[in-house]
């Protein structure tokens, strides 16, 4: 794969071999977003666990200190009392079943969360083949689907992000923006790791973090000390 000109001098400038301590991984990550655009900086995380098994899952969600850098637009599935504090909370959308055939006809996915009451989880049932593939569809471990959906609302305006492992059990998240600079992003960064080191389960034998990468958008990955993270 032929790489351009700002992407390979970026990654002579340091040994993408080498481990690094959070900071100085930072350090590079943040040298590398040369692009014309506000890179996002996105974390690579591998686990020593199998997501093929139940009790091996690794799933969760936490609010980033210092947001995402990215406008989050929310549905809120709800009615009633639930759906006026969704609306004044701040939420894009509200509503109930004119959103499933709005989805369903018209192919619409104007929304980055989805958020839902108990209550309406059978209706967005309807949408599971959807959303699921999206990683779109509610869900209570991720706190989507709550009866306190203006603190949902809240939490996905403020930078709430969602992490999960893929089947080849990894786990990929943006953690912030390249002008957020160094600090901000080892902030986040520390945020993020906290809870999935928190979230590893019982029937995790062996390594828990295999390897740790942090790359901006159009640039390459900085391996970071997993070591070090616990």
């Amino acid at each position: 794969m032929k790489r351009g000109k700002k992407y390979t001098e970026s990654a002579a400038a340091f040994d993408k071999n080498q481990l690094f301590d959070t900071e100085e991984a930072f350090d590079h990550v943040v040298a590398s977003s040369k692009a014309k655009f506000d890179e996002t900086i996105e974390l690579h995380v591998r686990l020593g666990v199998d997501s093929r098994h139940a009790d091996q899952q690794v799933r969760g969600a936490v609010v980033l200190p210092n947001g995402t850098g990215k406008k989050v637009r929310t549905l809120v599935f709800a009615k009633g009392d639930n759906a006026k504090a969704a609306e004044e909370a701040g939420s894009d959308y509200v509503g109930a079943e004119d959103f499933v055939a709005k989805i369903q006809n018209e192919n619409w996915f104007e929304f980055d969360v989805v958020i839902a009451t108990p209550d309406m989880m059978g209706v967005i049932g309807r949408l599971g083949k959807v959303l699921g593939p999206k990683g779109l569809m509610p869900n209570p471990k991720a706190g989507t689907v709550t009866m306190n959906v203006a603190k949902a609302v809240q939490d996905a305006k403020a930078g709430k992000i969602e992490y999960r492992l893929d089947k080849t059990n990894i786990i990929h998240c943006p953690i912030g923006k390249a002008s957020f600079g160094k600090e901000k992003l080892v902030e986040n960064f520390n945020a993020i790791m906290g809870a999935i080191i928190k979230a590893k389960p019982a029937a995790a034998k062996g390594q828990y973090i295999k390897s740790c990468v942090v790359a901006s958008t159009m640039g390459p990955g900085v391996k970071v000390n997993s070591a070090k993270l616990g």
